[in-house]
């Protein structure tokens, strides 16, 4: 598979089968995030990987969705703001997009193992603090879910033509 016919595999799985995910594939999904690139090599991501049911009910608390509750597994994806890079010229701290790009490793490593995950940055970040017991720098930047999905893939998702979201100059 190339990598447009990974990108176009890849959806939000918002119903998963109870079957656990096996540990070679969650190893190979976590070795893809590791190898993201970061601002100046950084690498100021923490990958919270939570497996056990005393875990995932407390991660539940920060985002209480019934289909989120059936994954076998939850992967927070955490950003260090003592290890992040700032930007010279304005301070910019770049913890978050790191953490981004990581976190859509895990979502394609995922897709090609036939995986589903689903990107969640709605929750609360106060309740997954506690939920983990994060350190002070440390802060939540995305969930997902990681499991086999419950159902096939729907209809292909819609997406704006290449001239709207295209300038070239």
């Amino acid at each position: 598979m190339n990598f447009l016919e990974l990108v176009s595999l890849r959806r939000s799985v918002r119903s998963y089968l109870s079957r656990p995910v096996e540990r070679e594939k969650l190893d190979y999904i976590l070795e893809c995030a590791r190898l993201a690139p970061s601002a100046c090599n950084r690498q100021p991501w923490r990958f919270y990987v939570v497996c056990s049911e005393e875990r995932k009910a407390a991660l539940r608390r920060c985002y209480p969705r019934e289909w989120f509750a059936e994954a076998p597994v939850c992967i927070v994806v955490c950003a260090n703001l003592d290890e992040s890079w700032k930007r010279g010229c304005d301070g910019r701290d770049h913890a978050d997009i790191d953490a981004a790009i990581a976190t859509e490793h895990i979502c394609l490593a995922a897709a090609e193992l036939g995986l589903g995950t689903c990107w969640i940055c709605n929750f609360d970040v106060a309740e997954c603090v506690s939920a983990l017991g994060l350190p002070e720098a440390v802060r939540p930047v995305a969930i997902t879910p990681l499991g086999y999905p419950a159902e096939a893939a729907g209809a292909p998702r819609s997406r704006k033509t290449a001239d709207e979201i295209i300038e070239r100059i």
